[in-house]
């Protein structure tokens, strides 16, 4: 991989097969050695920090005016898991009606500032990594837009399989008076989870890369749309390279969740103060680690693209 400008991206095209995994542990270290992935974290937090005070500052106001039982909350126990469920169910009664309207006026507004910012600041990253690509914001919003309103409706998927799940293994047999069966619960909702994530990765590469399209053709939303799914033999790599990146999502969290208890052993020693940090520590790299490699995974599809391109123009000559 070489370079054109000065973070751009070049390549050598060589009339051979390649795949969309070939060389991603070297695209993770071309971005690893230049600071244009920082400008992911930048932008990204420049909308998330504002984003995280509105909602903590909503949340207090919502907790100030619908107190819940909080000695109730801190005292459940994993041992006593039907307990701890009637502990959750009321206070949920008491926080999900004024959290529901909330939302109805603080969601599409996040979502607009979201869909906005991501726009310029991919645009800004995508231009510095390669700056022959076109500036498309407008573009670029609605398609993100698109995005988002796909990535929401498979959360209400989600949820629709996880209450059904519910309904089957808890709900439903405690209305016949019989024992719910947590354990199948449990599975079921890890099982849906890890399979809608997977589905997700796998299905959502045409929504993830028109973006691309549309700033390296210079072309508005539907003519990318269009472009993104009709790449031919490229549908395959670009698959692959969603795939591992979802693999690696998958990982970080699961990296996460093992930093987030390693001190609990020590609960008896360690301060909630220092508790709190330590969590927000790992909750802090866990989304700088993520914002990297949606960076990898952009120039892997840019890089793939000229690779494909270039073969292209040997095959012709």
């Amino acid at each position: 991989m070489t370079e054109t400008g000065d973070w751009g991206l070049g390549t050598k095209a060589a009339a051979a097969p390649i795949r969309g995994t070939q060389s991603l542990v070297q695209t993770a270290v071309w971005c690893w050695k230049r600071p244009v992935w920082l400008l992911e974290v930048v932008w990204r937090w420049a909308f998330g920090v504002p984003a995280l005070w509105v909602l903590w500052h909503e949340g207090l106001k919502i907790l100030s005016a619908h107190p819940v039982d909080v000695v109730a909350l801190e005292n459940m126990s994993l041992i006593d898991t039907m307990g701890s469920a009637e502990t959750i169910a009321r206070a949920m009664e008491v926080l999900v009606p004024p959290v529901l309207q909330v939302l109805t006026w603080l969601g599409p507004l996040l979502v607009l500032g979201w869909v906005v910012v991501s726009a310029v600041g991919r645009t800004v990253v995508l231009r510095r990594i390669d700056g022959r690509l076109h500036a498309r914001v407008g573009t670029l919003i609605v398609l993100h837009a698109l995005r988002v309103v796909a990535l929401v409706a498979t959360f209400v998927l989600w949820f629709v399989c996880v209450r059904h799940a519910a309904q089957a293994t808890v709900t439903g047999p405690m209305a016949a008076g019989n024992e719910p069966n947590l354990v199948g619960y449990f599975s079921l909702a890890i099982v849906t989870t890890l399979g809608l994530f997977t589905l997700w990765a796998v299905a959502s590469w045409g929504v993830s890369v028109a973006p691309l399209l549309a700033m390296l053709r210079g072309l508005g939303v539907w003519e990318s749309l269009k472009a993104a799914f009709r790449v031919g033999p490229l549908k395959g790599n670009l698959v692959e390279i969603n795939l591992v990146m979802g693999i690696v999502k998958i990982a970080l969290m699961m990296l996460a969740t093992v930093f987030s208890s390693t001190p609990l052993p020590f609960e008896a020693v360690a301060t909630p103060n220092f508790l709190r940090w330590w969590w927000a520590g790992v909750a802090l790299l866990f989304f700088v680690a993520s914002d990297f490699f949606h960076v990898t995974r952009l120039v892997a599809y840019l890089e793939l693209w000229r690779v494909y391109e270039g073969n292209k123009n040997l095959t012709a000559e």
